[in-house]
């Protein structure tokens, strides 16, 4: 399976479109939890399925899934990475069951621009 990551931050939405068209990327799965709060309003999950994110994808021919069950929920907490390896090592494959329909090239994103960002430790479990 292969799969990227991405965060929006930072990026004008012409400029994520492109990022995920160059490679190629069929869905794009959304794991952060709160999808009806962004800095930018583009990326926030609107009511509508026209508007927003989902809009903004679809126009691109880009699938969008809201997969919140993967988003970070320990990210207040300084030991982030062990609690969330500890949630994957038991809950993993339960957590991740539903990326097995997603059209593949898919793209996680949330709102952090840079990889370095993204928890690493879910980018391995995936």
């Amino acid at each position: 399976m292969k799969d990227f990551t991405i965060g929006y931050g930072g990026r004008k939405p012409e400029d994520f479109v492109a990022v995920l068209r160059m490679n190629e990327v069929r869905a794009v799965v959304d794991v952060r939890l709160r999808r009806d709060h962004a800095a930018i309003g583009i990326y926030a999950k609107a009511k509508s399925a026209e508007k927003g994110i989902e809009g903004l994808l679809s126009k691109a021919g880009i699938q969008y899934c809201s997969l919140p069950e993967l988003g970070n929920i320990f990210m207040e907490h300084e030991d982030w990475p062990q609690r969330y390896a500890a949630l994957l090592d038991r809950a993993g494959d339960l957590l991740t069951e539903r990326l097995r329909d997603v059209p593949q090239p898919f793209c996680l994103v949330c709102a952090e621009r840079h990889s370095a960002q993204l928890p690493a430790i879910f980018r391995q479990s995936v």
